[in-house]
């Protein structure tokens, strides 16, 4: 790698076509040769399958039989993102893998009171209220040392995960497209983040089927001859856009009517599980179509609490144009079409004021 540049000037040239696997540091390697040569292919390694998987696998075979797969034009590149979506993606992924780490973390806290029979304490073990009180059971001090390592460690990854969501916050307050995936219910800052990471831009998927897809979401199909069988989903595709579309629909079975309808009818038929995938995989077509228009589904009241909440955790002074939260959230309601007569939003104790909206009042 030191010595790429330097080899790809002296043996590639403008007639050259390269093709290369996706690996971890396969953008890297496009933004270096792409200047230099007719084109750049990078493939999923699990389309060439046949390549990568065969008993006797080399260099050389390995190279020709890509080589042959391009000349006859069966090898597709995936979509390169451009830098603030791979910066997004990779900030979404580090959260990701400390988040992980947090869990594992406090399975072994957890383990550790299982072990020595104690009790917990009212209110979760993990409030900052208790955090004393992992001090007081009695254990030996080998426990106590490790338990004393541990509550380091989680006091760390939390603070390494509260600077990361404050960067998120930076890289996507002034998104336009946030405000729209944040009226959806179950959507906060970070799975919406999630979704414009993975998605990038939707103009990239024709249909909301695609999306489905690209997120595997879709059910496998068999169909051949007089046989068709259709079963679980693929789960090939971006993982951390379908376990944010998944998070997203545990959380809006239980707050937006529409949805609890859904799940319950899907849940007599299909089961819990079954049913919250079924739910994720119709969210994600509303992500589609909402990209572009509101959700038809939307309660007014509901989105202008999301939009205050989303106000909340990025800070008024992120806001476009020195807007306050109000103003915001009534300049995006118009945006979707809704809630022109809305004039107050339940917020805790209070219930602020909005601006009155420019659109004319629906009829009733």
């Amino acid at each position: 790698m030191p010595r790429l540049e330097e080899w790809a000037h002296k043996r590639l040239t403008p007639l050259d076509a390269v093709v290369f696997e996706m690996t971890t540091n396969a953008y890297e390697v496009y933004d270096a040769l792409r200047p230099l040569v007719h084109s750049v292919t990078l493939v999923h390694p699990p389309h060439v399958a046949l390549v990568t998987r065969v008993q006797v696998k080399t260099d050389e075979k390995a190279a020709l039989a890509l080589a042959k797969l391009h000349a006859v034009g069966l090898l597709e590149s995936i979509w390169i993102p451009p830098d603030e979506v791979r910066d997004l993606r990779a900030l979404i992924a580090e959260r990701r893998k400390l988040k992980g780490m947090q869990t594992q973390i406090k399975n072994r806290l957890h383990s550790v009171l299982h072990r020595c029979r104690i009790v917990l304490p009212p209110g979760g073990p993990f409030s900052e209220k208790n955090r004393e009180w992992w001090t007081k059971p009695q254990l030996s001090p080998l426990e106590q040392t490790r338990v004393q390592g541990y509550l380091e460690t989680l006091d760390f990854i939390e603070g390494q995960v509260e600077k990361l969501e404050a960067c998120l916050v930076q890289t996507t307050a002034s998104d336009p497209r946030l405000p729209l995936l944040v009226q959806l219910p179950g959507v906060g800052l970070v799975v919406a983040a999630t979704i414009l990471g993975a998605v990038g831009t939707i103009s990239r998927f024709a249909t909301a089927s695609r999306l489905v897809g690209y997120a595997g979401l879709g059910t496998r199909v068999h169909n051949s001859g007089q046989t068709h069988r259709s079963g679980r989903i693929t789960k090939a595709g971006r993982r951390e856009l379908r376990t944010a579309m998944v998070e997203a629909a545990q959380r809006a079975v239980l707050t937006h009517p529409y949805w609890q309808e859904k799940f319950e009818r899907l849940e007599a038929r299909l089961g819990c599980n079954k049913a919250i995938v079924a739910i994720a995989r119709k969210l994600l077509v509303v992500v589609w179509h909402v990209l572009e228009t509101a959700d038809r589904h939307a309660q007014a009241e509901q989105v202008a609490r999301s939009l205050l909440r989303l106000v909340y955790r990025i800070g008024v002074g992120n806001l476009p144009d020195g807007q306050t939260a109000t103003v915001f959230t009534r300049e995006q309601l118009d945006r979707l079409g809704i809630g022109q007569e809305l004039e107050r939003v339940p917020w805790g104790s209070r219930r602020p004021r909005l601006p009155a909206s420019r659109l004319a009042p629906t009829q009733g």
